[in-house]
């Protein structure tokens, strides 16, 4: 909306927020950190030093917390969120689980109500941007530009239309639902040709070429299992048999024409202007390599999903280290007990020692926002940034001490930073 010169400037309120620690992510960690904040976007961060007695407007002391970024959940499913514990045990083989999952979703209608459950747990768990897996038509029940009018803390969503089908007839018109869903919600849709199980390599390229077409956003479920890579090498295993069971014309697509089918893969969603390629647990040394090449790629890691399964320690330390974006996300209730992006904060702190703890919290935060390409608005505290923020209680007196501090500070308070 433009202003006239008749029209009198627009006023924002200011307030300064002091804190125990502020983690920018960006930069190392503050003591005695100051944040000012016009409106909801911050304007200025430093320590006490730096600001003196010269406070902006309105002062805040949130007394001894360490603030956050807003979360970003990179990988949700929440169509499942009415379920109140994971489909299956423990476990169990990932192509058996998916046959439960298919049976699931035989027997419940996803509905307007369920999506917003679901943002509305991410929400309580300090999540600010949340890239979302959807069953098209849409059935998101909010304003997904996360800009409601009245609403000081709604959730962003970047809406990737699920796309799939071994069958031409399916595979056709779910593409012609994506096609639908990406011109109604534009910078905040994407497309997601789901995995290489469920997507011939023909869809795939088909979904590339669209994402190409329109500067879109993907995401796809890529080297989950090593029953799936017996799949596309050689036809055979857990796999194959599952989507035998429920009359899948399988022969036609599996095995894949290639030696190398991981590596082709990466090769062809590398095309797309933004890819993000979800789980990454059966990854290969060659393949590491090949994501190397492609910066525009992120992986993003479900460290609770990871273990629901038992699959072989993922490989996220190395791929940060090689310089991939690494990013988090919940999954789905299907998999998961909650959509608390901050558990999975909590379950690397007390689980994969051999991660720097701040390289974590960047995952969590930075490293969603690059990959779902909103690190312009979210992911670390610094001039320009939306000034959503969260607060972790904490008694740490060292920056060497808030990793075991804030690995049990449950829950965590959202920092209430509009006026």
């Amino acid at each position: 909306m433009s202003v006239s010169r008749s029209d009198p400037p627009q006023t924002f309120d200011v307030t300064t927020y002091r804190a125990k620690w502020v983690l920018p992510i960006s930069s190392p960690p503050i003591e005695n950190g100051f944040i000012v904040v016009r409106g909801d976007v911050i304007v200025k961060v430093g320590r006490q030093q730096e600001f003196g007695h010269d406070i902006e407007g309105k002062s805040i002391d949130l007394g001894d917390v360490a603030v956050m970024p807003g979360l970003v959940n990179a990988h949700t499913h929440l169509e499942f969120s009415e379920l109140e514990k994971p489909i299956g045990n423990p476990g169990m083989e990932l192509a058996d689980w998916i046959g439960e999952v298919i049976r699931q979703r035989g027997q419940t209608i996803s509905t307007a109500d369920t999506i917003a459950k679901g943002l509305d747990q991410c929400k309580r768990s300090g999540t600010v941007l949340v890239g979302e897996i959807a069953t098209t038509p849409w059935l998101g029940a909010l304003d997904i530009s996360g800009e409601t009018e009245g609403d000081t803390d709604s959730i962003e969503v970047i809406a990737m239309a699920e796309t799939l089908g071994l069958s031409s007839h399916r595979a056709d018109d779910k593409f012609a639902l994506a096609q639908s869903h990406l011109q109604r919600w534009g910078e905040h849709a994407g497309i997601s040709p789901h995995a290489p199980y469920s997507t011939p390599p023909e869809l795939i390229r088909r979904c590339v070429e669209l994402a190409r077409r329109t500067d879109s956003i993907l995401a796809m479920h890529v080297a989950e299992s090593v029953a799936e890579r017996e799949l596309l090498m050689h036809g055979t295993g857990p796999f194959a048999d599952s989507l035998r069971a429920i009359g899948l014309p399988i022969d036609e697509t599996f095995p894949w024409s290639t030696p190398t089918p991981v590596i082709d893969l990466i090769r062809t969603l590398a095309q797309a202007p933004t890819a993000l390629l979800v789980h990454a647990n059966d990854l290969h040394d060659d393949e590491l390599d090949e994501l190397c090449r492609h910066r525009h790629l992120s992986v993003v890691y479900c460290p609770r999903t990871h273990h629901f399964f038992r699959h072989r320690p993922h490989r996220v330390g190395e791929l940060i280290n090689a310089g991939v974006n690494v990013a988090l996300g919940t999954d789905s209730r299907a998999s998961n007990p909650d959509l608390s992006l901050w558990g999975e904060v909590q379950f690397l702190l007390n689980h994969r020692q051999d991660l720097d703890p701040h390289l974590i919290f960047r995952i969590a935060t930075l490293g969603g926002a690059i990959a779902l390409r909103r690190e312009n608005v979210w992911g670390n505290i610094q001039p320009g940034r939306r000034a959503r923020l969260i607060g972790i209680p904490t008694s740490a007196n060292q920056v060497s001490e808030l990793p075991n501090d804030l690995a049990s500070s449950n829950p965590f308070v959202v920092v209430p930073v509009r006026n």
